[in-house]
C-alpha cells in the first residue's frame, strides 16, 4: 500500500534507529575515502557508520531542513554490506558507504517528491539509473535530501526550499541561504549527514549549494551520467552530479556513476570517456597548465574577489600559467529560460506518465490545477509552469528550433569552445559566486529583472554541456565561497586533477559550527 510522504518523513523513519550493538564510529567530517578505507580494513562496519549518520540527522536536521526522509531499510542495506565483506565479496570502494539522494532522483521504497505534495505518493517501481549504479556498487541509500521545489523551476518570486521539506538553512549561519536547488545535498555534506550526496543541475544547481556550503561538487559533461529516473526540467541541460567534502570523494563517486545507459540516448558516448577518476588524480597537474581567468561577473560575485585573488596565487605557485579572459559572458539567461519552457512541458509529461496511479498529475496543466486547489501549494506562484503551459507548440516548431540552434551555437562553438581554443587554455577559473545572503521571505519578488545583468557562466556551461568543478576557496564575511573550474566537454579528469592539486595547496575547508548551537538551543 502506498504511504504518504508524511509517513515517509524524517520523524517516522527515525523510529528505525534503535540502538545498534555495533561499536560507535565518529563520522563527523570523515571523508568518503577514509570511511571506505576503514570499512575495507574492518575497523568499523557499515551498520555502525549508517547508525552514526542517522543519529546525526536526528540530532541536527531540525534547524536545517536538509533531509526529507531517511530510507526505512538503511540499516538493512548496511548489514547486507557487512555480510558481503565478511564473506570476502565486497563490491568495491563504495560498498557499505551511506549516500544521500536529492529528492528528485528515484529510489525504490521512498517517494520521489521533488519537494511537492503533488508527488507525495510518487513511489516509483524502478530506481533511477544513477541510484542503480550506486546500489550495484554496494552503497547504502541512506536518505532523500530537501531541494528547491521542482529543482527551482516554478516561480520567479522568492521560494526557499519546498513545501514538503521546508526552508533549508545554511549551517554556517542559519539566517543565510543554502542556495539551490541542491540545497539539502549541500547542507548534508557540510554537516556530515552522509559520506556523499547526489545533486542535480540544470543551470547552477550544484555549483550554487557547493559554493555557499563549503564543499566540493561536480556538474559533469552532459551525457556522462544518465538522466533516466530523475524529475526533469529540460533534457538539454539536466544532469545529476556528485557532491562531497573533497575532490577525491567526488572522483570516487563519479567513477561509479559515469557510463552509457541504453535508456538515455544522450549517454551513448559516456563509456568511451569514463575512467577511474580517483585513481588517475594527479597532484602535480597544475604544473605547466594553461588556465584562463574569468573575473567576477556581478556585484555579488565581486565580494569573493579577494579570496579569488588568493586562489590565483595558489594556482601560480603550483606552476599554472594564468591567462586573463575578456568579459562579460554573453547573457543567455532569458533565451535559455524560453527554451526551458518548451522542454519542461514535454519532459515533465514524459516522466509523469510512468508515475503510480496514486499520483494524479500527468501534465503541466495538471500541476497548475493541483497548485491552485491545494492550500499547501497555492501560496506560491508558478510563472515558469504558466510559461511552459503556453509553450505547447510541436518540438518541430520553427520558433523552437531557431531558439535551440541559437543558444547551443552561442554557448558552444561560438562560446566556450571559442574561448578555450582562441586562448589556448585547458580550463578557466572563476568565483563560484558570492557568500550566502539572508533568506528572503517566501513569495517576495526577487530583486533585479529576470535575465538582466551579466551572463551566467553556469547557464552557458549547462546549455553547451560543459563540466564545472567547484571547490572551497575561502571565506567572505564568515561564509564560505568556492572556486569553479570549467573545462571542455569530457574534461572531468583534468578538472578533478586541477581541483585536487589546488585543494592540496590552497584553502582548507573549515566545517560549520552554527548549526550545532542552533540544535542545542532547541
Amino acid at each position: 500500500m502506498l504511504r504518504s510522504v508524511l509517513r515517509a518523513t524524517l520523524m517516522s523513519c527515525l523510529a528505525l534507529t534503535a540502538c545498534s550493538q555495533e561499536k560507535p564510529y565518529a563520522v563527523e567530517d570523515v571523508s568518503l575515502a577514509q570511511l571506505s578505507a576503514d570499512l575495507a580494513a574492518r575497523k568499523t562496519t557499515s551498520a555502525a557508520v549508517t547508525q552514526a549518520y542517522i543519529d546525526r540527522i536526528r540530532m541536527y536536521n531540525a534547524p536545517l531542513n536538509a533531509i526529507i526522509a531517511v530510507a526505512p531499510d538503511a540499516l538493512a542495506q548496511a548489514r547486507a554490506s557487512d555480510k558481503r565483506r565478511a564473506e570476502g565479496k565486497a563490491l568495491g570502494p563504495l560498498d557499505g558507504v551511506p549516500m544521500i539522494l536529492k529528492d528528485n532522483i528515484d529510489a525504490t521504497g521512498m517517494p520521489t517528491t521533488a519537494g511537492s505534495f503533488a508527488l507525495a505518493e510518487n513511489l516509483r517501481a524502478d530506481d533511477a539509473e544513477v541510484t542503480k549504479r550506486l546500489k550495484d556498487a554496494g552503497a547504502v541509500i541512506l536518505a532523500k535530501a530537501n531541494l528547491s521545489q521542482w529543482a527551482g523551476y516554478r516561480t520567479t518570486d522568492s521560494f526557499a526550499g519546498s513545501t514538503v521539506g521546508g526552508t533549508p538553512h545554511n549551517p554556517y549561519d542559519l539566517t543565510k541561504s543554502a542556495a539551490g536547488s541542491s540545497s539539502g545535498s549541500g547542507i548534508a555534506m557540510a554537516t556530515s549527514f552522509g559520506a556523499g550526496a547526489l545533486g542535480t543541475d540544470t543551470s547552477g544547481s550544484i555549483t550554487g549549494p557547493t559554493n555557499v556550503n563549503g564543499i566540493a561538487g561536480l556538474r559533469p559533461t552532459r551525457g556522462l551520467l544518465s538522466r533516466r529516473g530523475i524529475v526533469p526540467i529540460t533534457e538539454l541541460q539536466d544532469t545529476a552530479g556528485p557532491m562531497a567534502r573533497s575532490v577525491t570523494d567526488v572522483a570516487m563517486m563519479l567513477t561509479v556513476l559515469a557510463g552509457s545507459d541504453p535508456g538515455d540516448p544522450r549517454t551513448k558516448d559516456a563509456d568511451a570517456h569514463k575512467t577511474d577518476y580517483a585513481k588517475a588524480l594527479d597532484a602535480g597537474a597544475l604544473k605547466g597548465a594553461r588556465i584562463g581567468v574569468l573575473r567576477p561577473q556581478g556585484n555579488a560575485d565581486a565580494k569573493a574577489g579577494p579570496a579569488f585573488d588568493k586562489a590565483l596565487e595558489v594556482l601560480k605557485a603550483q606552476g599554472a600559467e594564468l591567462v586573463e579572459l575578456p568579459g562579460p559572458l554573453e547573457n543567455l539567461n532569458e533565451v535559455g529560460l524560453a527554451a526551458e519552457a518548451y522542454n519542461f512541458n514535454r519532459d515533465i509529461a514524459a516522466y509523469l506518465k510512468d508515475s503510480p496511479p496514486a499520483v494524479k498529475v500527468r501534465t503541466v496543466d495538471d500541476l497548475l490545477a493541483f497548485n491552485k486547489s491545494d492550500p499547501r501549494e497555492s501560496k506560491i506562484s508558478a510563472i515558469y509552469w504558466e510559461e511552459a503551459a503556453a509553450s505547447k507548440g510541436d518540438m518541430n516548431d520553427p520558433k523552437y528550433l531557431e531558439l535551440m540552434e541559437y543558444i547551443q551555437r552561442r554557448a558552444g562553438p561560438e562560446g566556450y569552445d571559442a574561448l578555450f581554443s582562441q586562448n589556448n587554455i585547458q580550463a578557466f577559473v572563476t568565483p563560484a559566486g558570492g557568500p550566502a545572503g539572508v533568506i528572503p521571505e517566501d513569495g517576495k519578488p526577487r530583486t533585479g529583472g529576470r535575465g538582466q545583468g551579466p551572463g551566467s557562466f553556469t547557464r552557458n556551461a549547462a546549455i553547451g554541456g560543459y563540466p564545472i568543478l567547484t571547490v572551497p576557496m575561502g571565506a567572505v564575511e564568515g561564509m564560505p565561497v568556492g572556486l569553479s573550474l570549467v573545462g571542455p566537454q569530457w574534461s572531468e579528469q583534468t578538472l578533478l586533477s586541477f581541483g585536487y592539486s589546488y585543494e592540496k595547496a590552497g584553502y582548507k575547508r573549515v566545517p560549520p559550527a552554527a548549526y550545532k548551537k542552533a540544535a542545542q538551543a532547541r
